[in-house]
């Protein structure tokens, strides 16, 4: 397992969980939670959280360090590529030239989904202007490997609808990105606990990201704890190979050569 890393647009990670900063109730909350989590990469919705754009409140960055962690800012709450690609070049300027960014432009305000005719031609643009893109999609197989190919350095498809909890609504295409991919895959949005982390990662996923699992928990910083183990386990699961599947019972101690 020493060597067994993840790596993201040519930097190695040891945590395969990333996090969100929202919904906490306080700044100390917020540093605890991500702490105990373990994550390497935290990531940051520039239209609602202040990184330095008003010098004035309370930033986000005093509690979680940019020289500790990666910040990936998000586009959380853009609804059109062209809002989607400012607020990336916003990030940038903030953050002194930083080019990785997590990429989601939503459909509408009740679902959630992600609009992908938006989400395709911000990438686009994106790209074209060296940022270095992870990309938050729906978990359609084809536009995911077409994410790819752009070249995109993460596809994230939802395993369920944001911030619902909901867990791996539809298994068997995640299988099929992760099967047809030569990028990370990561589960992002719908994970409602540590098992469904853990499925995220028995998968093949090579990470999850979430926010509200651990946020919305009631003991915030022992769910971040929970979430840690989830994903190593689920890791070492993967790895390690299931035992098939069966129609029938099989002795756990076989009869072949047995006494009497």
């Amino acid at each position: 397992m020493q060597d067994d890393k993840l790596i993201i647009a040519g930097k190695t990670y040891n945590s395969r969980l990333l996090v969100g900063t929202g919904k906490y109730k306080d700044m100390d909350e917020t540093r605890d939670a991500i702490e105990a989590s373990g994550a390497e990469i935290v990531t940051v919705a520039i239209r609602r959280t202040n990184i330095g754009q008003n010098p004035h409140e309370p930033n986000l960055l005093d509690v979680i360090s940019p020289e500790k962690y990666t910040i990936l800012p998000n586009t959380a709450g853009c609804y059109t590529a062209k809002d989607a690609v400012r607020t990336c070049q916003l990030a940038r300027e903030l953050l002194d030239g930083h080019d990785l960014v997590k990429l989601e432009v939503l459909g509408d305000e009740k679902t959630l989904y992600p609009n992908m005719v938006d989400t395709i031609a911000a990438a686009e643009l994106l790209i074209k202007d060296g940022f270095k893109v992870m990309v938050y999609t729906s978990d359609d197989p084809i536009i995911a490997k077409r994410l790819e190919d752009m070249g995109c350095v993460s596809v994230m498809p939802l395993a369920g609808l944001i911030g619902s909890g909901l867990g791996i609504c539809n298994p068997h295409n995640i299988r099929l990105i992760i099967e047809n991919a030569t990028v990370p895959i990561l589960v992002d949005a719908g994970v409602g606990t540590a098992s469904d982390a853990a499925i995220a990662m028995e998968l093949g996923c090579d990470a999850v990201l979430m926010n509200t699992a651990i946020a919305g928990a009631k003991k915030p910083v022992l769910m971040a704890s929970a979430m840690q183990k989830a994903i190593e386990a689920g890791r070492e699961s993967f790895l390690a190979g299931r035992m098939p599947k069966k129609a029938y019972a099989s002795a756990s101690s076989p009869i072949d050569g047995t006494f009497f």
